[in-house]
C-alpha cells in the first residue's frame, strides 16, 4: 500500500510544483516525462532486477572499502580519538566515542584526492558526458544545463566550472537549473560523511547515497522546469556540450590539488556548521520561550522549536512520499531541519533517531535518507549563488532573482527522488541492509 502512496507521491509533488510555478502555460512537458521515466527505468533496474541489485552491492562494497582505506590517514594523525565507536586498534586500544571532526569530516580529503584522480586518469568526464548526452537528446534541454547537472551527480560547487564559458548568455531558466541540480544533489567527496555517519545502523547506505545522487539529476531538471520553465531559446539548445576544466599536468599534482580542495570543503562545513547550528540555537531559545507561554495560555501542546515547526511544514510531505504515518513527524523534524541545519546535522539526527528506536519502520529511514540526500538548504543557496556570481559578476541579479525558487524545487526534487525509491521498496530486500 505504501508503495503506492509513494507512486502517486511522485504526480502530487509535480503538481505542487506546478502550481507554484512562474508560467504555467509554457511548461515543457517532454522535460517533465522523460525525468519521471528516467528515474523509475534507474530504480527498476537497481531495485528490482539481480543484475542492478549485484551492481548496487557492488558499488555500496567498494565504497565502504574505500572508507576504510580512508581512514587510515586519521588513525595515523588522531589516534583513539579516530576509532569508531565499539572498535579498537591494533594496540587494544578501545574508541573514545564519536568524534565528527577526527572520525568523518577527514576522509572527505580523502575522497577529493581520488576524485581528483578519477578526474585526471579520465573516468570522471566519461561519465559526466555519458549523463549529459542522455538529458541533452531526450529531455531536448541544453547541453550546457545538462553538461551542469551530470556534473552534480559526481561534485559540488565545482560542477559550474565545466560550463564557464556559457554561464554569461544563459536564460533565467537555465540559471535555475544549475542551482536546483547543485543543490538537489551531492558531491561525491562529502558523501563519505554521511556513509560514516549511517553505516553502523544503515549498512547498504553508501550504494543508497550513490543511487539517490544519480536519481536526482533528473528530478532537479524537471522541478526546476516547471518552478520556472523556459520561455526564451538557449544558447547551447539540443547541442552536446564539451566539460571545460584544466586538468592537471602530472597525477601527483592532481592528488595534491584533490587534497587542498577537500581541506578547503572540511574548513567550509565546519564554518558552517558553527554559525547555523549557533544560530537556530539562538532562534529555537527565543521561539522556545514565547511558544512555552502560548501553551500555557491556550492549553496547548506545540513543539514551538525551529525543528518543530518546520516538521509541521513538512508532515504533509512526508505523508506524500510514504512515511508510515507512525514515523512521519519525526521524519518531518528531520528533512525540515536540513533547510536550515544543513544535511549533515540531518543525518547525525537520523542516526541518532535509528539507534534510539524512535523510528520504528525500515521504510521510513529509508524514505528519509533518500529525502535527505542534497544540500537544499540556505546556507548551500547562499555558497552557489556566490560561487557562480564570482564566475560571472555581471549574472549575480539574475542569480540571486532565481535563487529561493531554485531552493524551492531542489527541495522537491530530493522529495521526488524519496517517492520514486519508495514506489519499489520491498521488505527483507537490500533496501534494509541485506543481502
Amino acid at each position: 500500500m505504501y508503495n503506492l502512496v509513494s507512486f502517486a507521491g511522485i504526480f502530487i509533488l509535480l503538481t505542487f510544483a506546478w502550481v507554484l510555478s512562474s508560467d504555467r502555460r509554457t511548461i515543457n512537458w517532454r522535460v517533465v516525462f522523460w525525468g519521471v521515466l528516467l528515474q523509475l527505468i534507474f530504480a527498476l533496474f537497481i531495485f528490482v532486477l539481480p543484475a542492478g541489485t549485484k551492481i548496487f552491492l557492488f558499488i555500496n562494497d567498494v565504497v565502504v572499502k574505500v572508507l576504510d582505506s580512508a581512514s587510515a590517514g586519521t588513525r595515523f594523525l588522531f589516534g583513539r580519538l579516530a576509532l569508531p565507536p565499539g572498535t579498537t586498534n591494533e594496540m587494544g586500544e578501545e574508541s573514545l566515542g564519536f568524534f565528527l571532526a577526527f572520525q568523518a569530516l577527514p576522509t572527505i580529503v580523502f575522497f577529493a584526492s581520488l576524485m581528483a584522480i578519477l578526474y585526471y586518469v579520465g573516468v570522471m568526464p566519461w561519465l559526466i558526458k555519458v549523463f549529459s548526452k542522455l538529458f541533452t537528446k531526450l529531455m531536448r534541454i541544453s547541453g550546457a544545463e545538462s553538461l551542469c547537472a551530470s556534473s552534480n551527480i559526481f561534485v559540488g560547487i565545482e560542477s559550474a566550472m565545466t560550463i564557464r564559458p556559457y554561464l554569461t548568455g544563459m536564460t533565467r531558466s537555465e540559471l535555475c537549473t544549475i542551482l536546483t541540480a547543485g543543490m538537489a544533489t551531492i558531491a561525491s567527496s562529502v558523501m563519505a560523511l554521511y556513509v560514516f555517519i549511517l553505516q553502523g545502523v544503515f549498512p547498504t547506505i553508501a550504494g543508497h547515497l550513490v543511487s539517490a545522487s544519480i536519481l536526482s539529476a533528473p528530478a532537479a531538471i524537471v522541478m526546476s522546469k516547471l518552478i520556472l520553465p523556459e520561455t526564451e531559446k538557449p544558447e547551447t539548445l539540443g547541442i552536446e556540450v564539451t566539460p571545460q576544466y584544466e586538468k592537471e599536468s602530472t597525477l601527483i599534482e592532481a592528488i595534491i590539488n584533490g587534497a587542498n580542495a577537500g581541506l578547503k570543503l572540511v574548513l567550509g562545513i565546519v564554518a558552517l556548521l558553527l554559525a547555523f547550528l549557533g544560530l537556530v540555537a539562538l532562534i529555537d531559545l527565543f521561539l522556545t520561550s514565547v511558544g512555552m507561554r502560548l501553551n500555557s495560555l491556550f492549553g496547548i501542546q506545540i513543539d514551538w522549536s525551529l525543528k518543530g515547526l518546520l516538521g509541521y511544514v513538512f508532515y504533509p510531505f512526508t505523508l506524500v512520499i510514504g512515511v508510515p504515518p507512525s514515523d512521519a513527524f519525526e521524519v518531518a523534524k528531520i528533512i525540515g531541519e536540513r533547510t536550515v541545519a544543513t544535511e549533515v546535522k540531518s543525518y547525525q539526527d537520523l542516526q541518532v533517531v535509528l539507534s534510539s528506536g524512535a523510528i520504528k519502520e525500515p521504510r521510513s529511514a529509508f524514505l528519509a535518507a533518500y529525502a535527505l540526500c542534497g544540500f537544499a538548504h540556505v546556507a548551500s543557496l547562499a555558497i552557489f549563488v556566490g560561487g557562480i556570481a564570482a564566475l560571472v559578476p555581471e549574472r549575480t541579479k539574475d542569480l540571486s532573482a532565481v535563487g529561493l525558487r531554485a531552493l524551492l524545487a531542489a527541495t522537491l526534487a530530493c522529495l521526488m527522488t524519496a517517492s520514486v525509491a519508495g514506489t519499489f521498496f520491498t521488505q527483507g530486500s537490500i533496501l534494509l541492509g541485506g543481502n
